[in-house]
């Protein structure tokens, strides 16, 4: 038995060790592979002559990062293991990473990447718009971290034809008269709604179009100086939404939203109603009232006001 349990202790101490080891290498070994896969044409470097090793040369990714060569060939030889947040980001730039790998690239060097600020919000991809136009069925938008609507799809449309200030969501709750009409629980939905700009302020505090519209808000809401001086952010939420639509009267709808690959800070919104339900009917029929042509298709959303 006493010899069972001594290998027992080697076999997890080995293990360890052994884990440790992995650990320490994984940084180095990823980085040497985005450099044997890249491209040195696409880069901007000279590629005539023959090039002795695949992809680039350990001096010329240096180069593109903006570090020495040293340092650079410490960090594939797992001598140098915990780079900083502006070492991370240039390596990102040297090797044009994808989000998903400038992600993964911080967690091997021990620390989070921070937040990805959309190079421009209010373009979505034509293959969303069209995801929307065949979500013909259900109420679908794309929101950004300041609940801007970037876009939205024929029933959406319909859904919100009662708001005059249409272009955004938080604006919709708390500024516009239709709101209290339309949120059957209009205080929920204006804590969701001060709840989720707190969490974007907390994630980019710099943003501009963000700093613009809290103040707007403070300015022209009670009810939003009030949330916001709590100080409690709120995430996604799948729960139930009630509205009471001018034409169609009372929905509950469910309420689904996920982000958009590719696009950080927009998130896909779905409003679908439980099948056969009272709501599925009122859909249906808000459907057919939407009487304008140019609502037949996806619709980029109104400029901001």
């Amino acid at each position: 038995m006493r010899g069972t349990q001594v290998r027992r202790t080697r076999a997890r101490a080995s293990w360890r060790r052994y884990g440790r080891r992995v650990a320490d290498s994984r940084l180095g070994e990823f980085l040497s592979a985005r450099r044997a896969a890249a491209d040195a044409g696409a880069s901007g470097l000279p590629t005539t002559g023959t090039r002795r090793v695949a992809g680039l040369r350990r001096e010329e990714v240096a180069v593109l990062a903006g570090l020495s060569a040293d340092y650079y060939a410490r960090l594939e030889q797992g001598r140098e293991r915990h780079p900083s947040p502006q070492v991370l980001e240039a390596l990102t730039r040297a090797y044009d990473l994808d989000p998903d790998a400038r992600e993964h690239l911080f967690r091997l060097a021990g620390t989070a990447a921070p937040a990805l600020r959309p190079a421009q919000r209010a373009q979505v991809s034509a293959e969303l718009l069209q995801t929307l136009d065949q979500w013909s069925g259900m109420p679908a938008l794309v929101i950004d971290g300041s609940l801007d609507v970037l876009a939205r799809n024929a029933l959406a449309a319909a859904m919100h034809s009662g708001f005059a200030l249409d272009d955004n969501l938080a604006r919709m709750a708390f500024l516009d008269p239709e709101g209290r009409r339309y949120y059957v629980d209009w205080e929920r939905a204006c804590a969701s709604a001060a709840g989720h700009l707190r969490l974007s302020v907390g994630r980019d505090p710099d943003d501009e179009r963000l700093g613009e519209l809290v103040a707007e808000l403070l300015a022209g809401s009670g009810l939003f100086r009030e949330l916001w001086g709590r100080h409690e952010p709120r995430g996604k939420s799948r729960e139930a939404k009630r509205f009471h639509h001018p034409q169609v009267g009372p929905l509950t709808l469910e309420h689904q939203s996920f982000d958009v690959r590719g696009a950080p800070g927009q998130q896909l919104v779905i409003y679908p109603a439980e099948p056969g339900s009272p709501s599925e009917g009122a859909l249906r029929l808000l459907g057919s009232l939407a009487v304008d042509p140019a609502a037949a298709t996806p619709r980029p959303a109104g400029g901001h006001r």
